[in-house]
Order: C-alpha cells, then sequence, then structure tokens
C-alpha cells in the first residue's frame, strides 16, 4: 500500500472510531468528547500557521472569538437563524484574517508574535469596551430554542456530537488534502529556509497569506460552532489564555501533523481533568508532565512515532 493510501486509510479510521465510540461513552465523557473534538478544530487551524508554515502566533484566539461572536451577535441581536450567523461566524474571521494578514506580513519573527499578541489584546479589550453588546466579562447565554439548523436541535448531545465530529473530519480532510499538494510542500520549504523557497521561484508571501487565512477561517469555524454547541459566548475566549491553549496543544500533540493537534488537546484536557480531581495544585501536575513530555518526546506524541517509525504520517 502507498504511503498516501496509508495516511489517508488511517485517518479515515479514526473519523470512523470516533463515530462508532459515540454509542458506548459515559454521557460525561461522551459531553467531553464533543467538547474536545470542537477545539481541536481550532487546534488543527492554528497548526497550518505555526507546525506547516513555521510562523509563531500568540493571539489565535482573536480569530476564534471572531468566529464566536459573528455567530452569537448575529443570533442575539440581528434575530438570525443558526445556520445564516453560523455564515457570519465564518465571514468575520476571514474578514479578521485577511486585514490582520495583510499588516502581519510586513512583520516577520519576533516582530510577528509581537503584533499578533497585541492584536489579540486588542480585540479582547474591544469586546469589553462594547459590553452593552457583548456582555462582557459576562457574557451570554445561546437560548436552546435558537441553536437548531434544519430542525436538528444542535444542544441534544447526540446532535451535538454528530456535529462536532463532522466538523472535525471535515477539518482533517481539508488539513490532510492541503498538505499533499503543492501549496503544502511550499508552505514546509517556507518553514525550513523561507530564503530558498524565494530563490526557487515562489512568492512566500502569497504563500504566507493564503496559510493565515486557511489558518484563521478555520479557528472562526471552531469558535462558532463552540458557541452554537455549547450555548455560551464569553470574554474568556478572546483572551492571551485560549491563543497559548493551541499551541500548547500542537507541541503535545505534534507540529506538522495532521493528527498531533487531536492527541495533544485530547492529552491536555484529560491531563487537567483527572488532576483535578487529585488536588487542587492540579496545574503543578500538568506542568511536570508537560516539562517531561518536552524533555523526551520533543517533536510532540504523534513527532514521536513519526519520527520512531512511521514516516509516511503527514
Amino acid at each position: 500500500m502507498s504511503d498516501l493510501k496509508k495516511s489517508w486509510t488511517l485517518h479515515l479510521s479514526i473519523i470512523a472510531l470516533l463515530f462508532g465510540l459515540q454509542f458506548f461513552l459515559p454521557a460525561y465523557h461522551h459531553g467531553n468528547l464533543a467538547r474536545i473534538m470542537v477545539l481541536t478544530c481550532y487546534a488543527m487551524g492554528y497548526n497550518i500557521l505555526f507546525g506547516y508554515t513555521g510562523l509563531l502566533s500568540l493571539g489565535h484566539a482573536l480569530f476564534f472569538a471572531a468566529g464566536m461572536y459573528g455567530l452569537s451577535l448575529s443570533i442575539q441581536h440581528l434575530g438570525w437563524m443558526a445556520g445564516p450567523a453560523m455564515l457570519a461566524g465564518l465571514l468575520a474571521g476571514f474578514v479578521m484574517a485577511l486585514v490582520i494578514g495583510l499588516l502581519l506580513l510586513r512583520t516577520a519573527g519576533v516582530a510577528f508574535m509581537i503584533v499578533t499578541l497585541m492584536f489579540a489584546q486588542a480585540g479582547f479589550l474591544t469586546v469589553l469596551y462594547f459590553g452593552e453588546l457583548t456582555r462582557g466579562d459576562e457574557g451570554f447565554v445561546i437560548q436552546q430554542e435558537l441553536r437548531s439548523i434544519a430542525g436538528i436541535d444542535l444542544s441534544d448531545p447526540t446532535s451535538r456530537y454528530f456535529a462536532a465530529l463532522l466538523l472535525m473530519a471535515v477539518c482533517i480532510v481539508i488539513t490532510l488534502h492541503v498538505v499533499q499538494t503543492g501549496f503544502g510542500r511550499v508552505l514546509v520549504a517556507i518553514r525550513e529556509n523561507d530564503e530558498r523557497t524565494r530563490m526557487l521561484g515562489y512568492d512566500i508571501q502569497r504563500h504566507k497569506l493564503a496559510a493565515i487565512l486557511l489558518s484563521g477561517t478555520m479557528s472562526a469555524a471552531a469558535g462558532a460552532a463552540y458557541g452554537l454547541l455549547f450555548g455560551y459566548a464569553g470574554a474568556t475566549f478572546a483572551s492571551v489564555q485560549y491563543s497559548i491553549f493551541p499551541l500548547l496543544w500542537v507541541l503535545l500533540g505534534g507540529a506538522g501533523t495532521v493528527l498531533g493537534p487531536l492527541i495533544g488537546t485530547l492529552f491536555m484536557f484529560y491531563l487537567i481533568d483527572l488532576s483535578s480531581n487529585l488536588t487542587t495544585a492540579y496545574m503543578l501536575i500538568a506542568g511536570l508532565v508537560l516539562l517531561a513530555l518536552t524533555l523526551f518526546a520533543p517533536q510532540g506524541l504523534v513527532g514521536e512515532i513519526r519520527r520512531r517509525g512511521l514516516r509516511w504520517l503527514p
């Protein structure tokens, strides 16, 4: 079997496994896994920019929040149905990525990180400043009767699980396709050596902008889905904390791997969940485990598997 067929078989098998799990999981883990799959989409969007293109962003919460507030404000203040509101969330993330991406391309290295952080902080403060619309720190709940698409109640646990799985499956297929095309290979070349890539005749600015647009829109889709499936929008999702999370998930799972964001998000979610049952100092346990993983698996969990044998993993 060719490497291409192996990678498609593996990823589609994991999607099928997650589909089957919903019939056996207890209610608690069923809800957790739906949340993890939505957050995985956020991490996969981040991975396009950081893992494959080599651009370290410290402000990705801006795109996640753009999707979330694009959806929730459309429902709350314009009275839109969930379907059009979801598209509004995607459009908000795309436009935000386009405007900010054009400005970010004027920077590089440390300046890129600082500017992304500043934009995200500006977005967070904007949410707080317009508290009459966004309800600031407190946030607001999206009513259950407004969370339906085509007659499907997305507040129902089963519908929510399938919607989260569908979104994650789409993100996996898009990422897998992108990294196997010439466009994806140019992104990896930019990550490894952008000057050499430029000398080979590729327009690296255009490729970087395309990566920012794809990454920002995918993150916004995750934000909009989170607001719709779990019925809440709040300023916390625009804070620095939510910019650091996808970086940790991607580093733990394996930057530049398609499955890394899923494994990293799953691992960290349950690490904190189980640690908090043992002690109030659960972040200390989480920190020690993360330190050990960083020392002994610097390429992340999936990255180590690829390094040790499965070199065909994309």
